[in-house]
């Protein structure tokens, strides 16, 4: 059977993407989410957890005037999206998650997301159990 190349690119693709469905949107969510769920604190984030009853894990960002200006607070944003965009699978479904970036350095890089965020929510003996 032959397949398109656009085809494959796109199946192997939509898995690694970050869909509506997997975003927190609404203020409400987020207040009830910060309210009701579990914090663990990292170097830079703050994250809350809390399990939402669906089969999908969703995703809030929130980054205040605290952090820096608008270019420091957008790429604060796409480095943990691009976070929980490339680990998704990784992590337990289920759960609604509130990503708070707390304080951020200049040297804040994929890496070093990767190395906090990582650490709290990809090992075994994650918050999740």
């Amino acid at each position: 059977m032959f397949f398109p190349v656009f085809t494959v690119v796109a199946f192997v693709m939509g898995s690694f993407s970050f869909r509506k469905e997997e975003r927190i949107f609404k203020r409400a969510e987020l207040i009830d989410l910060n309210t009701h769920g579990r914090r663990y604190y990292t170097k830079n984030f703050l994250v809350i957890l809390r399990q939402n009853r669906r089969d999908i894990t969703r995703l809030g960002i929130t980054v205040s005037k605290r952090v820096g200006n608008a270019v420091k607070r957008n790429r604060t944003k796409r480095l943990i999206r691009e976070f929980f965009r490339l680990n998704k699978q990784q992590i337990p479904k289920g759960y609604d998650i509130s990503i708070i970036a707390v304080r951020v350095n200049d040297a804040l890089n994929i890496c070093t997301v990767q190395e906090e965020l990582g650490d709290l929510l990809l090992k075994n003996d994650t918050p999740f159990s």
